[in-house]
């Protein structure tokens, strides 16, 4: 969840600096440059706020004991894992060993 909300701010993020150099690279009159600036401005507002909403939303509905048994879960299956990796690179590496004995 947090990769995608930080993709998700970024994208707003880009898509407002992207619309604000767009604006202010524009042939328009003074007047008119400042209202879509605003306009802008309001509409990412709106998108940033609606983002927060929706984060705060999915944060609210965790369940704080099935969070944490998700997690020791998967540090589990993930510390098997590694345990595995360790012991087949250790193995390769007596095999290696050998050969130069």
């Amino acid at each position: 969840m947090s990769r995608n909300s930080d993709i998700g701010i970024a994208l707003l993020v880009g898509v407002a600096v992207g619309a604000g150099l767009g604006i202010l690279l524009a042939p328009d009159k003074g007047s008119k440059t400042r209202e879509k600036i605003k306009e802008g401005l309001g509409e990412a507002k709106q998108k940033v706020k609606d983002k927060y909403d929706e984060v705060k939303e999915k944060v609210s509905n965790i369940n704080p004991e099935q969070a944490y048994d998700d997690l020791v879960s998967n540090i589990s299956g993930k510390s098997e894992d590694v345990i595995k990796f360790m012991e087949d690179k250790l193995a390769r590496l007596k095999q290696e060993a050998a050969k130069y004995q």
